[in-house]
């Protein structure tokens, strides 16, 4: 492919995913894939060039552009060398126009720009969201005791105060290495690993990982737990729950079990755990403002509305996870979001209603945010997260 092609076939995959975030469809990712998939004459160079395009435009663009050639002559109109590719000819985009309409340059929406001042996210804290981000790793201590010859092998750093993690640069194909495929690491973001270390596991203990996805928190627990004592993984969302026993094999894990739940009868589908759970972890489904380094198009997607009823699922669950607790138990509360609605202003509401209940200190990482623990791209050089440790009194 010729640049000016790339730069065109750029601009198609932006519209296929300009239109899929207004209408909920498919994730960048899985466009890019598709529009390949039918365009086989595309080398990798080819490939990876484009979806560089893609991606530089995206985080650029605040607001969702107009079109995908809108939210490349905003890009063109700060670098020369794509300018030039806007020539007419081929299979090239036409060249610009004097008034052409242009994406403008930002970090969110307006909308979510005002909640994240009433949050106290400044500019430099909001800008690093949309920066691209590493690769992190998290050693499986189950199956590899040192870690010195990953370190030269996968071309590693490690990430202080974080003695089983590894950091790689964006783009690093770690699936095609022996290490993954042999369960020694995981991917996983030093700051999911960070907010895990909150529910303090250890060996023998009755975990329970209430919104588990496809378990990278659970893994991680299992890990703290030298694999003795039992872990639920529950989650409503059949599909990413199913690809947990196949990682679990791949890691040598053997304490979890998987419960699927029916929405709105997660209560009773738990009964048989009230006040038994040493900890109950929610890694409770948010707005992901604190993921846009890896998914930038998801603030595209976002709306008030989807964030109240996100906000509510989050009471929901905390009210379901509570009486899972045995006294003196522990209710860990994490989310990739850094809206206090999300985070500080749903720990003050819970425990306003339970009488009794305490914070207590969390992790020796980020800045205290409310009764929690806050993280930020641009201070700890990860994902963003809130969490809070909450304590059943005995």
């Amino acid at each position: 492919m010729t640049p000016a092609a790339r730069t065109q076939a750029a601009v198609e995959i932006l519209d296929q995913i300009i239109d899929a975030a207004r209408a909920g469809g498919a994730a960048g990712d899985t466009l890019i894939a598709r529009y390949f998939a039918t365009r086989r004459y595309a080398g990798s160079k080819d490939r990876r060039a484009v979806r560089e395009l893609v991606y530089a435009a995206i985080r650029r663009a605040g607001e969702i552009p107009e079109s995908g050639r809108a939210a490349m002559v905003g890009l063109a109109r700060e670098d020369e060398t794509i300018a030039a590719t806007f020539d007419g000819l081929g299979h090239g985009p036409a060249a610009i126009a004097t008034d052409e309409p242009a994406s403008k340059s930002g970090t969110a929406p307006a909308w979510i720009g005002k909640r994240f001042r009433v949050s106290e996210i400044d500019p430099v804290e909001a800008a690093a969201l949309v920066e691209r981000a590493p690769l992190d790793l998290r050693v499986n201590v189950l199956k590899d005791g040192g870690h010195a010859n990953l370190y030269s092998e996968l071309g590693a750093e490690p990430i202080a105060g974080l003695p089983n993690a590894l950091r790689l640069p964006s783009g690093t194909s770690i699936e095609a290495t022996d290490a993954f495929r042999e369960g020694l690491v995981e991917v996983q973001d030093a700051g999911s690993q960070m907010v895990t270390l909150a529910a303090k596991a250890a060996p023998g203990m009755a975990v329970i990982d209430l919104c588990a996805g496809a378990g990278g928190k659970s893994l991680a627990l299992a890990a703290a737990m030298a694999n003795e004592g039992d872990i639920l993984a529950t989650d409503t969302d059949r599909g990413r729950l199913s690809r947990l026993p196949q990682r679990a094999g791949r890691a040598g894990v053997s304490i979890i079990e998987t419960r699927l739940l029916n929405p709105n009868s997660e209560t009773e589908a738990l009964a048989d755990w009230t006040a038994r759970a040493d900890v109950v972890l929610i890694d409770a489904p948010c707005s992901g403002t604190g993921t846009w380094r890896r998914n930038p198009e998801a603030r595209w997607r976002l709306t008030p509305a989807r964030i109240e009823r996100l906000v509510d699922t989050q009471r929901r669950l905390l009210s379901i996870a509570a009486p899972l607790v045995k006294p003196g138990g522990a209710l860990v509360y994490i989310v990739c979001s850094l809206l206090d609605e999300e985070g500080s202003g749903q720990i003050t509401r819970f425990l306003s209603g339970h009488p009794g209940w305490n914070a207590e200190q969390s992790i020796p990482f980020g800045r205290p945010r409310g009764e929690g623990v806050r993280l930020t791209p641009a201070h700890d050089h990860t994902d963003g997260f809130f969490v809070a440790r909450l304590v059943r009194p005995c």
